[in-house]
């Protein structure tokens, strides 16, 4: 008799089933309604974006995130969202009126969202609420980033040493031939009397392709940069959300390194773009830029209206002293010449009477032996042996 009772020999056990691929889809339905909860928030940022094309439809997202697993391995997590037509025509506007830009690809958001999974579709993400606030935080924090990496490079003074010539007149213009702000800026500066001589460099100046044609319309003007003074950069008045495009990195750095003096007028009465800081000189409209170009050289017109001025009244001064000095060197002059005539005068006298004083003399003296000899000849003749005629004859004679 054995010690131990055998074990009764079980049936082999069957593999569970086949499940059809919606049996199991719908599974993982019921699991995830089971063990999710009703709605969670999540930090994302937005890859794709589809705004809604006509009234009724909805809006739908790719949301990302790119973190490390625990292994330290990179992974992109990566998911499908929609905004579904009505709660998009309340989360859109309150959105943008908060962070003053609209949604779009790029942005890092908070949202409320609900799970949800079809056997179809696959896994989506309702989208119920969004915080606008992180948004605005992440955006400053992004904008501080560029400055301050602006700032190392030292791109917020380079264009400030530029030296901006007194009578800038010939201007490459960087904006769009068809914006308002273009055709106000051209308009004031035709009212001004003096020539400016403005070449367009067309350029799009809102939407995500306006950095890039800003960079190529400031390309094309380095290539030309001996044939202008400055460079002015407009664009119209708009929303918050058209001066994105000049918080760039890119066209920030191209402001600031460009070897002409960047003006800027974009537009904006409140708002400073990153654009602004980097730039020579902003201006917060194109019609302020304009003034401040016509006012340049209206100052430069006073200061040469004063200098000509002044050096009017020095000429004349100088003029009037020395017609004073040359009055006096004529007084002068005519004092001297007389005094040199006087003394010219008093000598040829003098010269004169010594010159008449001397024959006077001569004939005085002669006169005075004359005399003499007269009263000595009756003595010599009678001193004189011979007859009476030889010395009548000697008398005679003499």
């Amino acid at each position: 008799m054995p010690l131990y009772n055998r074990r009764p020999e079980l049936p082999p056990t069957l593999p569970p089933p086949p499940l059809g691929l919606a049996d199991l889809l719908g599974r993982v339905r019921q699991a995830l309604q089971q063990q999710l909860a009703n709605s969670y928030w999540v930090v994302a940022e937005v890859s794709e974006l589809t705004v809604p094309r006509f009234a009724g439809a909805h809006c739908y997202l790719t949301l990302t995130e790119q973190t490390i697993d625990s292994r330290g391995t990179p992974i992109k997590a990566q998911a499908r969202a929609t905004l579904w037509s009505q709660r998009y025509q309340q989360l859109a506007p309150a959105f943008e009126h908060h962070t003053g830009q609209p949604l779009r690809a790029g942005l890092k958001l908070l949202l409320r969202v609900q799970v949800r999974f079809h056997e179809q579709y696959g896994l989506s993400l309702d989208v119920a609420a969004i915080d606008p606030s992180y948004t605005v935080g992440e955006l400053a924090l992004l904008r501080l980033k560029t400055l301050r990496q602006l700032e190392e490079k030292g791109l917020l003074e380079r264009q400030k040493l530029l030296v901006l010539p007194l009578a800038p007149q010939r201007l490459a213009v960087i904006s769009s031939p068809t914006a308002a702000g273009f055709q106000d800026f051209v308009q004031q500066l035709d009212e001004a009397p003096y020539d400016f001589a403005l070449t367009l460099f067309p350029a799009a100046m809102q939407g995500d392709d306006a950095p890039a044609s800003i960079r190529a319309a400031l390309d094309g003007v380095r290539a030309r940069r001996s044939q202008f003074d400055a460079v002015v950069i407009i664009r119209g008045g708009g929303s918050r959300t058209d001066l994105l495009a000049f918080d760039e990195y890119g066209l920030a750095a191209a402001v600031g390194a460009f070897p002409l003096p960047v003006l800027t007028g974009i537009g904006h009465e409140r708002d400073e773009a990153l654009v602004d800081l980097t730039a020579h000189r902003a201006l917060k409209t194109p019609t302020a830029l304009a003034v401040f170009l016509v006012e340049r050289l209206a100052r430069l017109e006073a200061a040469f209206m004063g200098y000509g001025e002044r050096v009017v009244a020095l000429a004349r001064g100088q003029l009037s002293q020395s017609h004073t000095r040359l009055d006096q060197l004529s007084g002068r002059s005519r004092y001297a010449a007389h005094r040199q005539l006087d003394a010219a005068r008093d000598a040829l006298h003098a010269r004169a009477r010594q010159a008449a004083q001397g024959p006077r003399e001569q004939l005085r003296q002669l006169t005075q032996r004359l005399g003499r000899y007269r009263h000595q000849l009756p003595r010599a003749r009678r001193a004189l042996p011979g007859s009476s005629a030889a010395c009548a004859n000697a008398a005679a004679g003499c």
